[in-house]
C-alpha cells in the first residue's frame, strides 16, 4: 500500500492532471512507439490518431491521482484494464517500460512547476499499480489457460459461417482450427481477434463480444461495419471482416475476457437495455438467462435506426415467443415506411429517458446498458435517481473512465472494447 505522504502528493496533482493529463499521454504515446515500435502490434491504431486512447490513459492517471486512498473504489477500473491487457497479450516485462516513459513525459510536460518529491510519489504510485494490474493479470491468463478448452495467447480459429443479421452487421461462427474443444465462457464477455489486414505494416487487435450462449461448440461474433462518416475513417477491422473474410479462413483470437458479465447468482427482475450493435454481450445474457433461469422476468429494450439496422431481431423474437417472462421493446429513430405497414417496433424516436423510469418495475432490478457512449451515458443518468438497482454499463467506442461512488445503485461504467486500455 502508499504511504500517507505519497498519497497527499498524488492529491495535489489532481488539478495539474485535470488541466495537462491528456498533453502528457499525447506525448508519450510517440515516445513508446518511438523506442518500441513492436507494440504497435498490442495497440489500436485508430484510436491513437482519433485521440481516443490518449484520453483514456490520461482518465486513468486522474482516477488514480484522486483515488489512489481508496483501492476498494480503484480496484474495479484495475481490473477492467487486466482482463484487456490479457486479451491482447499484455506482458510483466513492459510494464517498466511503459513506466519509465510514461514518466518521462509527465516530466518534460509538467517541468519544474512540479517539485521532485512529486514525480518520485507518481513513480511510487506506477510501481504500485503495475504490481497490483501484474497480480490480476497473471491469475486471468491462469485461469484462461487452465480451463477445459482453454489456451494462452492466440490460438487459430477457423471460419465456418457468416451470416448477414442486418444492413451493417454480419455474424461470424468460428471453431477451432485444431478441431479442440471451446471453452465455457460468461454471458457479456468478448474475444479479441487478431488481424493481419494485407498492406498494413502492423496487426490489428480488436476485440468483438460473443453474442450467443456459451455452451456450444463454436464461438460468434457479430461485426458492425463501421463506414466512413466525414472525417472519421472507415474501421479497417470492421470492413476487413465483412469484406476480405471468407468461411475456410482462419483467424486469431484471444480466450474469452471481460467482467462486464450476468450475475446468474442474482434472482431480481433483469432488464437489458441496448443501442445498435450494443446488443451484441446483451443477446448473449439473454439466451443464457432463459435456458439457465427460466424464471427470471426479463425486460429486453431495444433501440435502432430502423428495421434495416435491426440485427438478430428474429432471433429475439423467437425467444420471445417461447419465453412469457420475456418482454421486448423496441424503439427506431428513423423507422422506414416498411416498418410502419409491418408494426415491426413499439416507439418512434430515441429512446426517452422519462419513459424508461416509467416503465422499470419499482423493485430494485439488474440494469445492463450497451450501446454507444452517449445512449449509455443517458440510460445511466436517468437512472441514477432510483435507490437499490445494480447498474452495469458498456460503451462501444472510446469511453471515459467512471468510477462507482455509491454501493446502493452500483454503475460501472467501463472503458469501451474498442478504446485500448493504458498500460
Amino acid at each position: 500500500m502508499l504511504s500517507e505522504r505519497v498519497l497527499q502528493l498524488l492529491q495535489k496533482t489532481v488539478p495539474a492532471m485535470e488541466e495537462k493529463g491528456e498533453a502528457i499521454t499525447r506525448r508519450f504515446y510517440p515516445l513508446l512507439f518511438s523506442e518500441h515500435p513492436e507494440l504497435l502490434h498490442v495497440f489500436n491504431h485508430a484510436h491513437q490518431h482519433s485521440g481516443g486512447q490518449p484520453k483514456a490513459l490520461a482518465d486513468t492517471l486522474l482516477a488514480a491521482a484522486r483515488y489512489a486512498a481508496q483501492p476498494e473504489r480503484l480496484f474495479p477500473l484495475l481490473r477492467r484494464i487486466a482482463h484487456k491487457h490479457r486479451s491482447v497479450g499484455v506482458k510483466k516485462e513492459q510494464y517498466p517500460i511503459v513506466g519509465r516513459i510514461l514518466l518521462g513525459a509527465m516530466r518534460e510536460t509538467l517541468g519544474e512547476s512540479i517539485p521532485e518529491e512529486v514525480y518520485q510519489a507518481w513513480e511510487t504510485a506506477y510501481q504500485w499499480l503495475a504490481q497490483e494490474l501484474i497480480r490480476m493479470e497473471s491469475e486471468l491468463y491462469r485461469q484462461a489457460a487452465v480451463q477445459p478448452g482453454g489456451w494462452d495467447g492466440f490460438r487459430p480459429f477457423t471460419v465456418v459461417r457468416k451470416v448477414k443479421e442486418s444492413r451493417s452487421i454480419l455474424s461470424i461462427y468460428l471453431r477451432p482450427a485444431d478441431g479442440g474443444a471451446v471453452p465455457l465462457f460468461l454471458p457479456g464477455q468478448y474475444v479479441s481477434v487478431r488481424l493481419q489486414i494485407p498492406g498494413e505494416r502492423y496487426a490489428l487487435i480488436r476485440q468483438y463480444s460473443l453474442s450467443d450462449a456459451p455452451g456450444t461448440a463454436y464461438f460468434r461474433i457479430s461485426v458492425k461495419k463501421e463506414e466512413k462518416v466525414g472525417d472519421k475513417p472507415a474501421g479497417k477491422g470492421s470492413n476487413y471482416l465483412h469484406e476480405q473474410v471468407h468461411p475456410g479462413d482462419m483467424l486469431m483470437l484471444s480466450a474469452p475476457a471481460g467482467d462486464f458479465v450476468l450475475d446468474m447468482q442474482s434472482e431480481r427482475p433483469l432488464v437489458l437495455v441496448s443501442g445498435g450493435v450494443g446488443q451484441t454481450p446483451l443477446l448473449s445474457m439473454l439466451k443464457t438467462v432463459v435456458r439457465e433461469q427460466p424464471e427470471r422476468k426479463v425486460w429486453y429494450i431495444h433501440a435502432a435506426r430502423n428495421g434495416q439496422e435491426h440485427g438478430m431481431k428474429e432471433e429475439v423474437r423467437q425467444i420471445v415467443q417461447r419465453h412469457d417472462q420475456v418482454q421486448n421493446i423496441i424503439w427506431y429513430s428513423r423507422p422506414t415506411a416498411e416498418d410502419v405497414r409491418n408494426g415491426s417496433f413499439d416507439y418512434e424516436g430515441y429512446l426517452d429517458g422519462r419513459w424508461l423510469l416509467r416503465t422499470l418495475p419499482s423493485c430494485p432490478v439488474d440494469l445492463y446498458v450497451c450501446g454507444p457512449q452517449s445512449f449509455v451515458e443517458q440510460v445511466a443518468r436517468t437512472v441514477a435517481a432510483r435507490v437499490g438497482d445494480c447498474v452495469f454499463c458498456e460503451r462501444f467506442g472510446p469511453g471515459e473512465v467512471h468510477v462507482a461512488d455509491s454501493p446502493a445503485n452500483e454503475i460501472i461504467t467501463p472503458f469501451s472494447k474498442e478504446a485500448d486500455l493504458p498500460c
